[in-house]
């Protein structure tokens, strides 16, 4: 069996992260995403696997090659035009003559659900789905049941049309007749076709059974979900996991961190919970960094403060200068957030001067410019030079 694994988009909603990476390669306790994701379905004893990708493809076609290194055999397929989860399953057509199961590139999972939907997947129907219970099942899709079978998959409901809290996980199994499917379903549409729209379709023959999956979830959709995720991997560290860093004495780090390759802290800084620094970054003599995703070849000046923060690469945060974490609003894609936890996202290359103080929320575009002794509480776009007056 193969596994065919998503990893086209561009992630819209993470910008100014995305600007430079497709979203699959954001970092999470210092790896990429996707990473997690294909050494999953390797642990499940899935050696063959088709990477569908698009937007900025050469960084994970770098990254992962051939696949040996995990021990699968990786090929590719090209999205040239970012048309739906479905259209991007259709790119993978020639790789696969019989039934296979496919993962988006952004969702952390355990491998027994990749177990399970594999041992399910014997092509005694067309389609499966696997389902999962979730806090807030309007961010996603809810998924109408009869029994074993799916009615309805219903994307991102209204609260009061919210029936349930089962939600469409994003692991399918498919037999390859669905490739004519999609192709009838995109031949009557002009813009993205996804693949619940595909699984309504089957769905409407009694052609799509439910797998349950009740074990780790984890969705990577907006800024604020990056530190979340990361502590949550993180948590399973029982000691700081530093590789070739330097740690001054007088620094002071918590169990719960990932530090990678060629970093600097520097006296009397507190690296606390949750915080993955990426290679090369220098965190300065007194800063304190908590709950946070900083990136490599960043800086954080002396007596910085940054938490509930995502720092991006080669940026820098000014001596004292103050991200202090908390809750805010925010909006994305028209959509309003209320009291998210994200205390702000410096984007890469992008520069906060010392003093800078950034109100919870606060998102500075990737090579921004914030001169010092600043205090924002709006966006700053990509490439913006913000000074006083």
């Amino acid at each position: 069996m193969k596994a065919v694994i998503l990893a086209a988009g561009e992630g819209q909603r993470l910008d100014p992260l995305t600007e430079t990476r497709p979203k699959p390669m954001l970092p999470v306790a210092n790896r990429p995403v996707l990473e997690y994701v294909v050494e999953t379905v390797a642990e499940a004893g899935i050696d063959e696997i088709v990477l569908v990708v698009g937007y900025k493809r050469s960084r994970i076609q770098n990254y992962f090659g051939d696949g040996d290194d995990w021990g699968v055999d990786i090929q590719y397929a090209v999205q040239e035009k970012q048309l739906g989860t479905a259209h991007a399953v259709l790119q993978a057509r020639p790789y696969l003559d019989e039934p296979f199961l496919v993962l988006n590139g952004d969702r952390i999972i355990d491998t027994s659900a990749v177990e399970r939907m594999a041992s399910s997947c014997t092509g005694e129907v067309e389609a499966l789905v696997t389902v999962t219970s979730v806090d807030i099942p309007t961010r996603y899709g809810i998924v109408d049941l009869d029994g074993g079978e799916v009615v309805e998959i219903r994307e991102k409901p209204p609260a009061h049309e919210a029936s349930t809290n089962l939600i469409n996980a994003g692991i399918y199994g498919f037999r390859p007749e669905v490739f004519d499917r999609i192709e009838e379903s995109i031949a009557g549409t002009h813009g993205e076709t996804g693949l619940p729209s595909i699984l309504n379709d089957l769905a409407a023959d009694d052609a799509v059974r439910a797998v349950r999956y009740d074990g780790r979830w984890l969705d990577l959709t907006y800024l604020w979900d990056l530190p979340f995720l990361n502590g949550q991997l993180l948590e399973e560290v029982d000691a700081p996991n530093v590789d070739d860093a330097t740690l001054s004495e007088d620094a002071s780090v918590a169990d719960d961190v990932s530090i990678d390759r060629g970093t600097r802290v520097r006296p009397f800084a507190t690296i606390g919970r949750g915080v993955s620094l990426g290679e090369n970054v220098s965190v300065g003599a007194g800063a304190v960094v908590s709950n946070a995703v900083v990136m490599a070849d960043a800086t954080i000046g002396p007596g910085a403060v940054v938490e509930d923060a995502v720092i991006g690469q080669n940026a820098t945060v000014g001596a004292n200068a103050t991200i202090a974490g908390g809750h805010g609003d925010l909006v994305v894609e028209g959509n309003y957030h209320e009291d998210v936890r994200l205390g702000g996202v410096v984007g890469d290359n992008a520069t906060l001067g010392a003093d800078v103080t950034l109100a919870p929320a606060t998102i500075v575009g990737t090579g921004a410019t914030v001169e010092t002794g600043l205090t924002l509480d709006r966006q700053v776009p990509s490439g913006t030079e913000v000074r006083r007056g």
